[in-house]
C-alpha cells in the first residue's frame, strides 16, 4: 500500500472519532497529500467545520496571503502540503469571548492522530501556527523566542526542522507590531529558503 493511500485510510479513521463529548463535529482535516512538510493548526474554528477544510475562514485568507508573499498560493499550499492541527474539531465558544481552548484531555487524545500522521509521513519540515501548536512542539514562553528562527528537533522519533508561525488570528495584533512583524518575516524567509520548500514548489524567492 503507498503512503497515500495509508494517509488515505488514517483519515477514513479519523473522520470517525467522536472522543471528546464537548467537541463539536465534524472533524475537519486537510487535503490527503503525501508530503514531506507538515504545517500544524490550532484546532479549527465554526466556519471550519461547516466549510470542510482547515483554515478556511479569516485567519485563513491572513495565513495564506502569507504563504503568497512568498511566492506560494492558497491552492498549492493545500495541494502539496499536509494540514494537521492539535484538535481537529471545533472546541466551542468561549463563554467570555472568542473559541474555547481545548484542554489538556482533549489535546492528548488527539494527539495520536498527528503522531501517526509524522511517522507515516517522515516529514523534514513542521510548521506549527500559533502559540499552542507550539507549545506541543517545544517549549515557548513569550512569541519572540521561537519565531524568527529554525529549530532542528526530533518529534515522535523522526528528525525534522521546525519553523514556527505566530498565529493569523483578527483578534492577535502581534504579527502586525514590533517585533512580531519582523520576526514574522524572517520566518517566512527562513520557510521559503529551506530546501524542502524549494523542492515542493520548485522555487526559492531572490530576496528569500
Amino acid at each position: 500500500m503507498t503512503t497515500l493511500a495509508r494517509l488515505r485510510q488514517h483519515q477514513t479513521e479519523l473522520a470517525r472519532c467522536r472522543s471528546c463529548k464537548n467537541m463539536i463535529g465534524p472533524v475537519v482535516i486537510g487535503e490527503a497529500v503525501d508530503s514531506r512538510i507538515i504545517q500544524l493548526g490550532q484546532a479549527p474554528g465554526r466556519h471550519e467545520g461547516e466549510q470542510g477544510r482547515p483554515f478556511a475562514w479569516t485567519a485563513g485568507k491572513t495565513l495564506f496571503k502569507w504563504y503568497q508573499g512568498i511566492g506560494v498560493d492558497e491552492a498549492s499550499f493545500r495541494a502539496s502540503v499536509h494540514m494537521a492541527a492539535v484538535c481537529r474539531c471545533f472546541p466551542g465558544k468561549h463563554p467570555k469571548h472568542g473559541d474555547r481552548v481545548p484542554d489538556r484531555e482533549e489535546i492528548e487524545r488527539c494527539a495520536k492522530w498527528l503522531k501517526k500522521e509524522v511517522q507515516l509521513l517522515q516529514p523534514k519540515l513542521l510548521i506549527p501556527v500559533g502559540k499552542l501548536a507550539i507549545a506541543q512542539i517545544m517549549p515557548v514562553d513569550k512569541l519572540k523566542d521561537v519565531v524568527g528562527r529554525q529549530h532542528r528537533i526530533a518529534y515522535y522519533g523522526i528528525e525534522l526542522d521546525v519553523i514556527p508561525l505566530p498565529h493569523p488570528s483578527g483578534a492577535s495584533t502581534w504579527h502586525r507590531i514590533q517585533p512580531g512583524k519582523n520576526l514574522l518575516q524572517e520566518a517566512l524567509r527562513l520557510i521559503a529558503r529551506h530546501p524542502v520548500w524549494v523542492d515542493n514548489f520548485g522555487h526559492s524567492l531572490p530576496h528569500a
